[in-house]
């Protein structure tokens, strides 16, 4: 592939006519540009499996984060996350919204492999994850972690549909889309926070203290917390920056749109008529505190070196993120729908300041990390990611491969460069991302044997998955 350039003066660059449109001033980011080589794998290290401490911003877009490009956020904790391990700049998530990209991460399969990952997103309680289907914790957990998953679930709502019954020991989070920072209320209305284990279930937890507090806390006590020798899964996923658009302390914004809720409102929570570009700043900074506040728990805990850390977003960003030079928002499988800012740090076998431009997507990082945790895909689920230990941590090379995007109306497959997407307005269209990552230059007129191909390879997929509901 043909490198991307890897210096934040260069993004910025990029970026530079844009940010005047953003009506705030630029922060001098390139202040905070991490000193990167192209990436290579430290071969003939060992080490015990890690603990892994996978974590999801919530509709954070690809150059949300200082060391991705944007001029006006700072984001010094994920920037310095970054310089320790592995920035990869052609990460994807597994869809273009929130439940299909975690169920594609908790099965490392296709989303419309199974009935709940056809919701985009899921919006009602007749469909989640099947608890009997094999995940992502289930898969560790039988291998000898210890699973939690704190914050946002997303797959589904009780009495059918938790955490604790798809393989985590543990859960304390939401089960809904969205909800209210303070008091907590979801999308009808309802009282969203719980708090549960495998044995006892689930029940409300009452705290109105602001949701992304209490989630940071809780990580905090898990990685602090004497594990013995017990290795641990723990899947934290955050709401911000997701909407509504509330930040700590913004406590008069949150009783108007619970009064809204409680009014029968029922858009209340999207937040139409809030936000602004300032406050989704201050919003993912908060993130970035937040996370720098558990990263630093788990060096208190001495077992910072031997536990994987992942930060990703679950999809692409939305309304005031800053996506530059990226086309498209979530729900779009145009590059801004579903490139995510990707880290991964390893102490014990992945050295830091490095950057990988290999294209990769959501379910690649469940076969990476069940390989890693030395754990064993159920047969009867094949995987649709390829595991990446190879290429990470002991120098393979990763061959071309496809990556397989669909949602309602739109369909996308990626192959090296070249990126074949159609879109709702149903024209196929061919775009070589080396050189037009803002995909404005279609080729499909130049290229139509390449154009056929790569149809044909989505075609064929398409044909394995679960049919839409009508």
């Amino acid at each position: 592939m043909t490198p991307h350039a890897s210096n934040l003066s260069r993004r910025a660059a990029l970026g530079g006519a844009a940010v005047a449109a953003l009506g705030v001033t630029a922060a001098p980011a390139a202040a905070e540009a991490p000193r990167e080589t192209a990436f290579r794998a430290a071969p003939g290290r060992r080490s015990k499996r890690p603990n892994i401490l996978f974590i999801l911003g919530d509709d954070l877009g690809w150059a949300d984060l200082s060391s991705y490009g944007a001029p006006h956020i700072r984001t010094p904790n994920l920037d310095r996350l970054a310089r320790q391990g592995v920035r990869f700049t052609d990460a994807y998530s597994g869809s273009a919204t929130c439940s299909p990209t975690r169920f594609s991460l908790y099965t490392g399969r296709y989303p419309g492999r199974t009935k709940g990952g056809l919701a985009e997103p899921i919006a009602d309680r007749s469909v989640g994850l099947d608890p009997n289907h094999p995940t992502l914790a289930s898969l560790l957990r039988g291998a000898g972690y210890s699973t939690a998953l704190i914050g946002k679930w997303h797959c589904g709502y009780l009495p059918d549909y938790s955490p604790t019954k798809s393989g985590w020991d543990e859960f304390f989070g939401n089960f809904g889309g969205a909800l209210e920072y303070y008091s907590k209320l979801g999308l009808g209305g309802e009282y969203d926070l719980f708090a549960g284990d495998v044995k006892e279930g689930d029940a409300e937890y009452k705290d109105l203290r602001y949701y992304t507090r209490i989630l940071t806390e809780r990580a905090s006590e898990y990685v602090r917390r004497d594990h013995g020798d017990q290795p641990w899964l723990l899947n934290l996923n955050f709401t911000t920056p997701h909407w509504p658009w509330i930040a700590d302390g913004d406590e008069k914004e949150s009783a108007e749109v619970v009064r809204k809720i409680r009014a029968g409102d029922g858009r209340a929570l999207f937040h139409t008529d809030g936000g602004s570009v300032e406050k989704y700043a201050e919003m993912v900074e908060d993130l970035d505190r937040s996370v720098g506040k558990v990263l630093a728990a788990l060096k208190e805990s001495g077992r910072e070196k031997d536990t994987l850390v992942f930060f990703a977003s679950d999809n692409g960003g939305e309304r005031f993120s800053y996506n530059w030079p990226l086309s498209g928002n979530k729900a779009s499988l145009q590059e801004g729908g579903i490139r995510v800012p990707t880290i991964v740090r390893w102490p014990a076998r992945i050295d830091g300041g490095q950057v990988s431009h290999e294209p990769v997507f959501t379910p690649d990082w469940t076969a990476t990390l069940l390989e890693i945790g030395g754990a064993r895909p159920d047969p009867a689920h094949p995987l649709d990611g390829t595991s990446l230990a190879g290429y990470l941590l002991r120098g393979a090379e990763l061959k071309e491969r496809d990556l397989f995007w669909r949602v309602r109306g739109e369909r996308a497959v990626r192959r090296g460069d070249w990126k074949y997407y159609r879109g709702k307005g149903g024209a196929d269209q061919l775009f070589d991302l080396s050189a037009d990552r803002r995909e404005q230059a279609d080729r499909a007129a130049d290229e139509p044997a390449l154009l056929a191909e790569l149809k044909a390879v989505w075609e064929k997929t398409d044909k394995t998955l679960l049919p839409y509901p009508s």
